[in-house]
């Protein structure tokens, strides 16, 4: 399959172009290879009413395959982000929640959960259940950790539609956020084992993942472009209660409009994406600037943003699907 090399030096480049000047760029971009919309993804994870739209709880839901258990509690997370989700620990577990969501009229799930001491997520015993809820005709995502090919080449076997990743691009942050071992070259690698066994990935970039501080990001970034995604998505760090990272300053939204930009103009053909989490403070600057920035798709947008969005000549889509699904 095809890859691309050299990006640095672009984006080298493009770090030194005026803000105003890279969102016109970005925008232009945006415009030439999408139609005039911003699409709404609001997964019943939790309630969203804005004026011209509310969601439905159930419809798309979280699981996790180790329930309230990680082997790694990131400063970021401490396992805090498990505990919003369903808990399915055994095979027969999952296969009840999913039947149970097909009888609501619910359309799938992501399956995700706590990462062992490796960086992986132990979807092992989970295959074949995957494969009994696609034939139910759930929508069936995987957010997994670090991948190698056999595991790669399994969930593409299960029938699993798509397989959304983390993407730390430097040693230290590894090191000091995840406590892991590992090196950014192992990130890449794992979306390159994915895409080998033809999934379509969604891999993601925490800003200000190291602290507040926006440290590896461009090397993600670049490890991204590299593969040719379907979809970036990216998300801002919040910090959280009874972790490290609480009360930690997050990235100013002119920073985080420049990378996702530069993700933009870099991806003319990807669907950009600004996920579900974004600090609450900035969160109306953050999304204001992501929609300049060229963004096909952002999760739980609030009533100013749509404003915005629709001055600028976008028509809303509202979905209940995750937002790399929209």
């Amino acid at each position: 399959m095809q890859f691309l090399k050299g990006l640095n030096s672009e984006i080298l480049r493009l770090k030194e172009v005026e803000l105003s000047e890279l969102l016109d760029k970005a925008w232009e971009v945006r415009l030439k290879n999408f139609l005039p919309e911003l699409n709404v993804s609001a997964p019943g994870l939790k309630r969203y009413n804005v004026e011209h739209f509310s969601n439905t709880t159930g419809k798309f839901i979280n699981v996790s395959v180790t329930g309230s258990e990680c082997s790694l509690h990131c400063d970021h997370c401490n396992a805090k982000l498990l505990k919003s989700m369903t808990y399915a620990v055994t095979p027969e577990k999952l296969l009840k929640i999913g039947k149970r969501i097909k009888a609501h009229s619910g359309e799938g799930m992501l399956l995700s959960g706590g990462a062992d001491v490796t960086g992986r997520v132990p979807f092992d015993d989970y295959y074949d259940t995957i494969t009994k809820l696609k034939s139910l005709g759930l929508k069936m995502i995987v957010h997994s950790g670090l991948v190698d090919r056999k595991e790669a080449e399994a969930l593409k076997k299960a029938g699993v539609d798509q397989v959304l990743l983390d993407i730390i691009g430097d040693h230290l942050t590894i090191k000091r956020v995840y406590h892991l071992k590992r090196k950014p070259v192992e990130y890449l690698s794992s979306m390159i084992n994915l895409r080998r066994a033809g999934l379509e990935i969604a891999p993601h970039i925490v800003i200000g993942l190291h602290y507040g501080e926006i440290r590896g990001e461009y090397n993600a970034l670049e490890m991204i472009s590299s593969v040719l995604p379907d979809i970036i998505v990216f998300v801002v760090l919040t910090p959280k209660p009874e972790t490290r990272m609480m009360g930690v300053k997050t990235p100013a939204p002119e920073e985080i409009a420049r990378l996702i930009a530069i993700g933009r103009i870099l991806n003319p053909e990807a669907r950009v994406n600004l996920g579900c989490a974004k600090p609450a403070n900035d969160k109306i600057d953050i999304e204001n600037f992501a929609i300049r920035a060229g963004v096909n798709t952002i999760a739980y947008p609030g009533d100013e943003t749509l404003s915005s969005a629709e001055k600028l000549g976008l028509k809303i889509n509202y979905s209940e699907m995750c937002c790399t699904l929209v």
